[in-house]
C-alpha cells in the first residue's frame, strides 16, 4: 500500500502543543517538513518512473505496428 502523509505525521491537540517548548516545536516542524519533502520526492520519482514505463510500452507498440505493415 502507498504510503501517505498521514500515515507517518505525528499530530498534537491543541493541548499537547501548548506543552511543547519552543524548541520541540521548532523540531517538530523541521521533521513534518523533511518528511513532506521526502514524500512529494518519492511521488515524483514514481510518476516520471510510470510515465517512462509507458513510453517505452507506446515505442515497442510503435515498433510492432511498423513490422507489421
Amino acid at each position: 500500500d502507498p504510503v501517505t502523509f498521514e500515515d507517518v505525521a505525528v499530530n498534537f491537540t491543541l493541548e499537547e502543543w501548548a506543552l511543547l517548548n519552543p524548541s520541540q516545536k521548532s523540531l517538530y516542524r523541521d521533521v513534518m517538513k523533511e518528511t513532506f519533502r521526502n514524500l512529494a520526492s518519492i511521488e515524483v520519482i514514481w510518476k516520471n518512473s510510470v510515465k517512462a514505463k509507458k513510453i517505452v510500452n507506446m515505442e515497442k507498440l510503435s515498433a510492432k505496428f511498423q513490422i507489421l505493415i
